[in-house]
């Protein structure tokens, strides 16, 4: 199950990739988020579940959708329009570290112990090393790209953190009430931004890349994820953030003839050994 989560995630960035040829970002992002949330409503109800009215819980359901979809998937669709599929994902695996770094200074009781701490050093060692060479030879447009990706993992850990307030909350109804609230947000913004109406038809590859966006990698991957949060924790759940980027590196190598950089295999090994270092079950999970 594993496995497939990450595949499902690490998929949703070739869709992008594609779906960039023809659809500018925003409007990608809006429709994922449009079709997404209509998927999941669709499971919401089959599974007899209905969304609660209470004005604060939509609160922050709003906060969530600004945090943990908003936000960094229109600055991981801006990013992949300059930098690779596997490059996006590999940057997206740094989210855990900041989930712990902000985690230490916003809560009280997921403090950053030497063992957390010297994970996430090695980790943003990693995401220096996939930017820092380009950088120091100056900010051009693939620089800026890459460090969208990372603001959008930053984003990622405030939602993260934000989450904390809807612990024990059905999983289809938390990713329901996620995406409905993400759904006028991307709208506007693609209306004010894209203006979609002015733009070409796309083509049968796009509304491909839109659908697996949607049902795929929006609905379906979070179902597997809740289901594998109730059987095997939330702990080795997360252990999801290793595996996807080799999927997404594998599914662009094999559909967009993209190329492994020796630079990001070193990245991504420095982010992945700073993760096996905060979660010391790692090892052991592996070994079962």
């Amino acid at each position: 199950m594993l496995l497939l989560l990450s595949v499902l995630w690490g998929g949703s960035f070739l869709y992008v990739k594609i779906a960039l040829e023809e659809l500018p970002p925003v409007t990608i992002v809006a429709l994922r988020a449009l079709f997404g949330g209509a998927f999941l409503f669709v499971i919401l109800r089959l599974r007899g579940l209905t969304l609660s009215r209470d004005p604060a819980l939509w609160k922050g359901f709003a906060v969530l959708a600004l945090l943990n979809t908003v936000l960094p998937f229109i600055l991981i669709a801006w990013g992949q329009r300059e930098i690779s599929a596997g490059l996006a994902a590999i940057l997206n695996a740094a989210t855990p570290l900041w989930t712990i770094t902000l985690a230490h200074f916003l809560t009280d009781d997921e403090r950053m112990d030497a063992r957390r701490a010297a994970g996430v050093l090695i980790g943003f060692s990693g995401v220096v090393v996939l930017v820092g060479p380009e950088a120091l030879a100056g900010i051009g447009s693939s620089v800026l790209a890459q460090l969208a990706c990372v603001a959008a993992t930053i984003s990622y850990g405030f939602a993260l953190v934000w989450a904390r307030r809807f612990k024990g909350q059905d999983g289809t109804v938390l990713a329901s009430g996620q995406f409905i609230c993400a759904i006028p947000a991307t709208m506007a913004l693609s209306f004010a931004v894209d203006r979609p109406w002015t733009l070409p038809m796309p083509g049968t590859a796009t509304m491909l890349s839109i659908f697996g966006l949607a049902f795929l990698s929006t609905a379906v991957a979070y179902l597997v994820y809740y289901r594998l949060m109730q059987r095997a924790g939330a702990g080795n759940a997360s252990l999801v953030t290793m595996l996807i980027p080799p999927s997404a590196v594998l599914l662009g190598i094999a559909f967009l003839g993209e190329r492994f950089e020796p630079l990001s295999v070193a990245g991504f090994a420095l982010i992945a050994a700073g993760l096996a270092v905060v979660d010391g079950r790692v090892l052991g999970l592996f070994r079962r």
